[in-house]
């Protein structure tokens, strides 16, 4: 295969496997969605998706979480991990909201990404899934796929963030990253890899990647 045929090769699969796409962090509103993604970082959707009710509970808009103090916000989020940074960052977004943009998030990935403890992975994902933006987030299981299959060299997110946009059509980019997450999490994991179960990587893969794999399970056996 040339690589406009892997990458058909991965679409196809994709919209096989993911007709629907489930968006992995439970919100309500682009505000709801944006504290979901900051919170995320360095934890799990499933750690998030048990704390954001609890915190939402008690304020889902920036007009309610600046009631809060930012140590009580703090002992709401703790077991999501970064709690110290995390509650300042929703404080104080919370608050800019509401003296620049009147209570509203804004479209704008710049601008998003100006707000307190907002990179530009989580200002993608808000402006992608909450605005239908086109954008490119890239997590650890794109950046990881990305590698395997052969598409990105892997060396970092802003590059396989670049990558990933010359290959795949824009009008797509929204639903491919959901997808491509999905199938990380289940097909291609970083740790209990089994590559007779991920067909794209066993199909059109980077084969040093194949090599290493099949290395490894030779070792084990």
């Amino acid at each position: 295969m040339n690589k406009q045929e892997k990458v058909d090769f991965v679409i196809e699969t994709l919209n096989n496997l993911y007709p629907q796409i489930p968006i992995p962090l439970d919100h309500k509103d682009p505000y709801t969605l944006l504290i979901a993604v900051l919170l995320s970082a360095q934890s799990t959707d499933v750690r998030v998706n048990k704390i954001t009710p609890l915190l939402f509970e008690v304020a889902d808009n920036p007009f309610d979480m600046v009631k809060l103090t930012v140590e009580e916000i703090r002992e709401i989020i703790k077991p999501v991990g970064l709690s110290p940074m995390k509650s300042k960052g929703i404080h104080g977004l919370s608050q800019i909201l509401i003296d620049k943009y009147g209570g509203k998030v804004p479209e704008d990935i710049e601008a998003l990404e100006e707000l307190p403890a907002v990179g530009h992975k989580t200002a993608s994902v808000v402006v992608s899934q909450a605005f239908g933006i086109p954008a490119f987030p890239v997590d650890t299981h794109i950046h990881r796929l990305m590698y395997r299959w052969g598409f990105s060299n892997g060396k970092n997110v802003v590059q396989t963030e670049k990558d990933a946009k010359r290959l795949f059509p824009k009008h797509l980019w929204n639903e491919l990253h959901l997808q491509i997450i999905w199938y990380g999490r289940q097909y291609s994991p970083a740790r209990g890899w089994d590559l007779e179960k991920d067909v794209i990587t066993k199909t059109i893969g980077r084969k040093s990647v194949i090599k290493e794999y099949l290395k490894k399970l030779n070792k084990k056996n």
